[in-house]
């Protein structure tokens, strides 16, 4: 029920199209609740989430979405016109990247917003925007964020469940149980005792340009996506006939490999600062909010810390109510602190780099467990 409220605007048009797998009913002796959650943090989340709607913390300031979009707009502008007065030399060409690569990474959190319908009050309002903001201004596909990014939400750190922690075990061994379990079965894909060294090649700068960029086109493809994709064909179309006369064809691809390769830097360190870090393992079938408490932890509120990382250092609260507008984020801290107080829940909140450095220290840590499985058991 928790996942089902977190996730919808529109509750009754979504159980219409759920009607087909009803495949039966509890008989009125049959438990309904399940042992492996806790009874009385299941309702105390419950009146938290109708004290939420009560106070208005899911009702969006559109303002606020506006400037959003318009200080991206602004900085694509101001981008081109770095190029255009001061011409391709290197320090405009460089200024111009981390311009656009800025663009990319906010453009990146506020599709995030319409991804999660939590900008309009109708879904499908929602879902429009998000595709000329995922499709037209970053050059992605809709449809793919939306296949991966709620299965995360569902089942976040959760192995086989989360694809966000995929990597496991192919280049990355993950978590502590899921590390020694790897040790144990004397399986190596990877050196991971070295993995908190090879993070900073094959993580940040790698991912965005060595595969999300290849691999969205073949998601389209695959599964027929054709509205997406001419979405995306109008984000390099616009790019290439914009700075194609100023820079020729190997100045536009390496200025789009550049912007990727910042771009990527900035999403890897803000997305996996809040989960790397925490319990991950397999799915134990426990309430939500213990489910999301365990695999999030938030980042200190500042003006640049809500900026840089569209409020994602908020990632708590957000995952806890996923359809709630970021910028209410910071009221709701207080209310979800208290519940974790209540039952003894940690509350995890860091500085930035603090936030940073426990990716590579949790990378360590569990690189070390390996290899200590691998040798000794």
């Amino acid at each position: 029920q928790d996942p089902f409220i977190a996730f919808h605007l529109d509750k009754a048009l979504v159980r219409k199209y759920m009607k087909p797998l009803l495949i039966g009913e509890l008989a009125p002796d049959q438990p309904s609740f399940e042992p492996s959650k806790n009874k009385k943090l299941v309702e105390d989340f419950r009146e938290l989430r109708a004290t939420v709607e009560k106070m208005g913390l899911l009702n969006p300031n559109h303002t606020f979405f506006i400037l959003c979009l318009c200080h991206i707009l602004v900085l694509d502008v101001a981008a081109w016109l770095t190029i255009w007065y001061f011409g391709a030399s290197t320090v405009p060409f460089l200024f111009s990247a981390v311009l656009l690569g800025t663009v990319q990474a906010q453009a990146g959190w506020l599709q995030h917003d319409f991804g999660h319908l939590s900008v309009f009050s109708k879904s499908r309002w929602n879902h429009w925007v998000h595709k000329f903001v995922i499709g037209h201004l970053k050059g992605a596909p809709a449809s793919w964020w939306n296949h991966l990014h709620f299965q995360h939400h569902a089942k976040p750190n959760c192995f086989r469940k989360d694809p966000d922690v995929n990597m496991h075990p192919l280049f990355f061994a993950l978590g502590k149980t899921l590390s020694v379990e790897l040790g144990v079965q004397k399986k190596k894909f990877m050196p991971y005792n070295h993995q908190h060294k090879y993070f900073f090649i094959i993580g940040p700068p790698a991912l965005v340009p060595l595969y999300f960029q290849w691999y969205i086109f073949y998601f389209v493809v695959q599964r027929k996506q054709w509205v997406d994709l001419a979405w995306m064909l109008s984000f390099y179309i616009r790019f290439f006939l914009t700075y194609l006369p100023l820079l020729g064809v190997k100045g536009v691809l390496g200025l789009i490999l550049l912007v990727r390769f910042i771009e990527s830097n900035w999403f890897v360190w803000v997305t996996q600062m809040n989960h790397i870090p925490m319990h991950i393992d397999y799915d134990k079938n426990v309430d939500w909010f213990s489910t999301q408490l365990q695999a999030t932890c938030n980042v200190r509120q500042s003006l640049f810390n809500d900026w840089f990382s569209g409020h994602l250092n908020f990632q708590i609260e957000h995952h806890l109510f996923p359809t709630m507008p970021r910028h209410n984020y910071w009221k709701v801290a207080p209310l979800v602190k208290s519940l974790c107080a209540k039952h003894g829940i940690e509350y995890q909140c860091k500085p930035l780099l603090t936030a940073f450095a426990d990716i590579v220290h949790s990378l360590k840590d569990s690189g070390e467990l390996w290899l200590d499985a691998y040798l000794h058991k």
